[in-house]
């Protein structure tokens, strides 16, 4: 009797493991879901337009569609162009006007990822200009 619902259990772990190794193969790390995820385009790529620049360390970000959702998430705000780099785990985020760094937390953390840090880079991009 015993024997019999330890590998009762054991055969619902089973289960349980292929069904989400299935899920990650077809959707992605992340489980994205459904389709996959659109990128929102950013009309205005002249960085001389962006006078305030941050530098943002993003931890959660595990695959192409984590990297979409939250520069997506950032480049659904006016004035705003965000480029993450999914290696390094941070997100360059241009802005034409200032945004708080609250604001900047809430819209990262919104869609499930951890903001580690944010440093301002404005200075350091006016420099290269």
């Amino acid at each position: 009797m015993g024997t019999a619902i330890i590998i009762l259990i054991l055969v619902l772990i089973c289960i349980y493991a292929i069904k989400s190794y299935t899920k990650k193969l077809a959707h992605g790390c992340c489980g994205a879901g459904g389709d996959e995820e659109r990128k929102i385009y950013v009309k205005d790529k002249n960085t001389a337009h962006y006078p305030y620049c941050v530098k943002i360390g993003v931890e959660g970000m595990t695959c192409r569609n984590c990297k979409l959702r939250v520069e997506n998430a950032l480049n659904a705000e006016e004035g705003v162009w965000a480029q993450v780099n999914l290696k390094s785990k941070f997100a360059l985020v241009r802005m034409k006007h200032p945004i708080s760094e609250e604001t900047l937390r809430r819209i990262i953390t919104r869609n499930g990822y951890t903001v580690t840090n944010i440093q301002n880079e404005s200075e350091k991009v006016s420099q290269q200009v």
